[in-house]
Formats: structure tokens, C-alpha cells, sequence
């Protein structure tokens, strides 16, 4: 078994909540010049967003704010 699958197989094993914070943790680490590979479908999706953003027809709000509402009414915090 890789130390791949070996940390997937015990991550997977983890409790729900635990399992969304791993992931919200393992993404913050990604350095922001290793962008995913992107389908033609999401890139489009992306101008078009950033289109309306740059219009002033949107308004955007801080990803912590956003994460900090959503987890707040599920019940659930990122206390330790």
C-alpha cells in the first residue's frame, strides 16, 4: 500500500466533520500558483462570475465569513 492510499484509507475513516475539515485544511496548504486543471465548462462559469463581479452587478464576501455562516447553522464550529 502507497502513503496514499495508506492516509487516504485512515482519512476515510474519519467522522464527517472531520473529514470537511481535513479537506478545508489540506486545500489552504495548495500554494496559489498550483491552480486544478479546469474543464472548459468551469472556466467559462469563472468569466462569466468574474464578469458580473467586475460589473458591480455582484458583490463578494470573504471566503471565512462565508464558511464561518454555512458551519454556523449546520451547528458546526472549527474549534479544537
Amino acid at each position: 500500500m502507497t502513503q496514499y492510499e495508506s492516509i487516504f484509507s485512515a482519512a476515510s475513516q474519519l467522522p464527517v466533520d472531520q473529514r470537511l475539515r481535513l479537506i478545508d485544511d489540506l486545500a489552504a496548504t495548495v500554494p496559489d500558483d498550483r491552480p486544478p486543471s479546469l474543464s472548459l465548462e468551469w472556466l467559462s462559469e469563472i468569466e462569466r462570475r468574474w464578469k458580473e463581479i467586475e460589473s458591480g452587478k455582484v458583490t463578494t464576501v470573504p471566503w471565512d465569513a462565508v464558511r464561518d455562516e454555512v458551519l454556523g447553522r449546520i451547528g458546526n464550529d472549527r474549534s479544537d
